[in-house]
């Protein structure tokens, strides 16, 4: 089952919410700018035993 998952972004901090993959497609990368500030980032999903999870990291410039 399809989702969103919740992403803090590594340069503003500020929350959002991205369509998460499905479990089966995990783990993956995505390219991905902030919703907020639009700094690139880079979102890392992995599934834990409750779904989909994400984290975010930031691109050297």
């Amino acid at each position: 089952m399809n989702g969103f998952a919740e992403v803090v972004c590594p340069t503003c901090h500020e929350t959002f919410e991205v369509p998460a993959p499905d479990v089966s497609e995990v783990p993956c990368e995505w390219d991905y700018d902030c919703e907020v500030c639009c700094a690139p980032m880079q979102i890392c999903f992995s599934a834990d035993d409750e779904g989909v999870v994400a984290e975010a990291r930031g691109l050297a410039g």
